[in-house]
């Protein structure tokens, strides 16, 4: 079973290439993470979200990768986060119903959902020319909400895991990131946020 997947890429002189540069150099320049979430001046929020809802995928897949050699279906029987949340995988197509799954199952067809979707032209629109579709803001919703479900497993389950590789500063700072980015603009319910509120202190 394939965990690492080949990068959605942005192609070279688009405006979703631009503004992925744009993002990753404020990333890199120090910036509050805060404030690197925010909508540039001039610039439309749907390239905006298209922009960060591939690079959390790329970035997430390979921070899971990272720990996917001690998440095995004898580990983790189920994708739970603690003993309170257990995440149940549905699809509508091979999995019509919710079905309770081991986690490193659920997380490879979660990838693999996500990564249909992000190579979608009808979703994901590579020319800037060709609108997003009207359900374009609800997808991205739904992505970055099971793209969290990764986190909250992999922080609760295999955190020591991350700590033993050095891994732990940069998870934090992917998952402030990205918690910055979802609450900023609502992404994912307070529901669902709610499964790390005691697991994780970074802020």
């Amino acid at each position: 079973m394939q965990t690492f997947r080949p990068k959605k890429r942005f192609p070279v002189g688009t405006l979703r290439y631009n503004l992925h540069k744009q993002a990753q150099a404020t990333l890199h320049s120090g910036v509050d993470l805060r404030a690197a979430v925010r909508l540039p001046v001039n610039e439309n929020f749907d390239d905006w979200l298209a922009v960060h809802t591939v690079d959390f995928f790329n970035r997430i897949n390979l921070l899971y990768g990272t720990i996917a050699d001690v998440c095995t279906a004898k580990s983790c029987p189920t994708m739970s986060g603690g003993s309170r949340y257990e995440y149940l995988w549905q699809d509508g197509v091979s999995y019509k119903k919710p079905t309770r799954l081991p986690a490193p199952d659920y997380i490879y067809l979660l990838m693999d959902w996500i990564e249909i979707r992000i190579n979608d032209e009808s979703i994901f629109p590579s020319n800037t020319a060709v609108p997003f579709p009207r359900d374009f803001r609800q997808v991205c919703k739904k992505i970055l909400t099971r793209l969290f479900r990764v986190f909250v497993h992999v922080y609760i389950h295999h955190f020591d895991r991350l700590s033993q590789l050095g891994a732990e500063p940069h998870a934090n700072t992917l998952y402030k990131h990205f918690y910055f980015f979802i609450t900023e603009y609502a992404m994912v319910s307070t529901k669902e946020l709610d499964a790390l509120v005691c697991s994780v202190c970074l802020f």
